[in-house]
């Protein structure tokens, strides 16, 4: 049966802009297909540790040979990576904090993100290769080209290279800026911007929740 894989790490959960693109997906994921199955992992409500030693970083074939990584933690990490890879579609809720991933987030893909397994090393090795991959990311200010801030953004590049480049996902970025317009006086004047940017970003969840989900 056809599965989501469903993350979020926003830190507001009732309000979060991200949250609320992610629930559009879902939402007509699960009415895209009564056989649809849904594997959501809420990254703020039930964090992961951080990657409990460095030898995680590799499969066992390419460890030191006095390696000795918790049981638990490896057990953890290869339930991680095979939920990962038993999914058809994955959905990431990605919110920019600080110029950059939530830390919650970043927990996640250090599991996940293992040389050899998940992404190429000393085999060719993709397995995530051709399948979708929703990001859908708010931000509080904007980061357009000529701005001040332009190039501020180390959230979706740094998912465009993990997922579309390490993995070979296909890469789909919705994104709703200047959610901060709304409370910020400074931002006021790009209150419409924000809150078409936010509409349009939950029409196109939806519109993808449907379309991949068939």
């Amino acid at each position: 049966m056809p599965t989501l894989l469903h993350l979020d790490s926003s830190a507001d959960l009732a309000g979060g802009r991200s949250r609320a693109i992610t629930r559009e997906f879902a939402r007509a994921w699960t009415a895209a297909g009564p056989a649809n199955e849904i594997v959501h992992r809420d990254l703020h409500a039930d964090p992961l540790p951080h990657l409990a030693d460095p030898a995680l970083h590799w499969p066992p074939r390419l460890r030191a040979p006095d390696a000795s990584p918790p049981a638990a933690a490896e057990q953890l990490q290869q339930q991680l990576i095979e939920e990962l890879l038993a999914a058809d579609v994955l959905l990431v809720g990605a919110p920019l904090y600080n110029y950059s991933l939530p830390s919650t987030l970043k927990a996640w893909i250090d599991h996940v993100h293992v040389p050899g397994v998940t992404t190429p090393f000393d085999t060719p090795t993709q397995p995530l290769r051709g399948r979708p991959a929703i990001v859908a990311t708010s931000q509080g200010a904007s980061y357009d080209a000529g701005s001040p801030t332009e190039g501020w953004d180390h959230a979706v590049p740094v998912l465009q290279i993990i997922l579309g480049e390490a993995f070979g996902m296909s890469v789909t970025v919705l994104t709703a800026s200047l959610a901060l317009a709304e409370t910020v006086p400074a931002l006021s004047e790009s209150v419409d911007r924000s809150r078409a940017e936010f509409a349009q970003a939950k029409q196109r969840a939806a519109e993808l929740g449907a379309e991949l989900g068939r």
